[in-house]
């Protein structure tokens, strides 16, 4: 490859054998970059555990686009970039499958109780089973917080259940299942809740006592949005009273999290904020983010930016 091309480099791990081929004609790739790299870098890759402020962007002089795998731009700058005219290309929909699935195998993992069962054949508890409640998706009415492209998707696979869906989205005034205009009118009847709500002032402690403590006995929460969502105090007293009958949390305000007592209860559900990072999806997010700098290098505009 010509030393001529412009240099593009990797913020984080970033698959070479996808991101290479899609940038090859229109730059060097370098996923390790020393600072005489990232000093004369065009464009970059960047993980979601990465943070680009100010200081960063001053060790890349030259930049003129960031790609973001998937679309949360908590760590990145957006508004310093876009003062330096630096677009920053999101990937949103390449984790669209992949997050839904996560979703509605944690109600599943919740709602047929796996955890507990699981713990009585390990242990040997085997004639316990009849005091673990195995529910039923089936009939059930699921609450969806968000309703964009995730939420729509957790939606049709509810209902391919057999669920009734309402959804709860301040942003979407039209959709195929009834909107609620408040997240009390939407949690009202529910007997499963999945968050995909974006991490902002206003949804930050939105599931907190006072609406842990309205809902049904036994309901199901998933959260796989953003961690600061939901108050984990708030969730643990939801399941010591039985408003709650599980929770599962693939997202944290803080990652890695602090150890938290709600994480030791048996109907609770963890995982390490890897529900989108399937195959198939973190395939796609990194040759969404290389095909947006080579549309930003070709002078093109990029399908999807993230705005200050």
């Amino acid at each position: 490859m010509s030393t001529s091309l412009p240099l593009v480099v990797g913020l984080g791990d970033v698959d070479d054998t996808i991101v290479a081929p899609v940038l090859s004609s229109h730059a060097r790739w370098v996923s390790k970059p020393t600072e005489a790299e990232l000093s004369v870098a065009v464009g970059a890759i960047v993980r979601a555990h990465v943070t680009v402020d100010t200081t960063m962007l001053d060790q890349m002089p030259h930049l003129r686009v960031l790609a973001r795998t998937g679309v949360g731009t908590e760590r990145v700058d957006v508004a310093e970039a876009a003062r330096r005219s630096i677009p920053v290309v999101i990937t949103p929909g390449s984790n669209t499958y992949a997050v839904a699935e996560g979703a509605v195998a944690h109600l599943l993992s919740l709602t047929k109780s796996l955890p507990r069962l699981s713990a009585l054949v390990r242990e040997g508890r085997w004639a316990s089973r009849d005091r673990v409640t195995v529910g039923d998706l089936a009939g059930g009415t699921l609450a969806v917080l968000g309703y964009g492209r995730i939420g729509r998707r957790v939606s049709a696979l509810a209902q391919a259940f057999g669920m009734t869906v309402v959804a709860y989205d301040p942003y979407v005034r039209e959709a195929d299942v009834p909107l609620a205009t408040t997240v009390e009118e939407a949690v009202r009847e529910a007997t499963h809740i999945s968050i995909h709500l974006p991490g902002t002032p206003e949804t930050r402690g939105l599931i907190n006592t006072e609406l842990v403590s309205s809902l049904q006995p036994g309901t199901i929460l998933v959260n796989l949005a953003r961690g600061e969502v939901v108050d984990h105090d708030a969730l643990l007293a939801g399941l010591e009273s039985g408003h709650l009958g599980g929770v599962g949390l693939d997202v944290f305000a803080q990652e890695p999290p602090e150890h938290h007592p709600l994480f030791d209860h048996p109907q609770v559900v963890l995982t390490p904020h890897v529900m989108g990072l399937t195959t198939q999806s973190t395939r796609e997010t990194f040759r969404q983010a290389a095909q947006g700098i080579v549309d930003v290098l070709s002078g093109l505009t990029p399908e999807h930016q993230a705005q200050p």
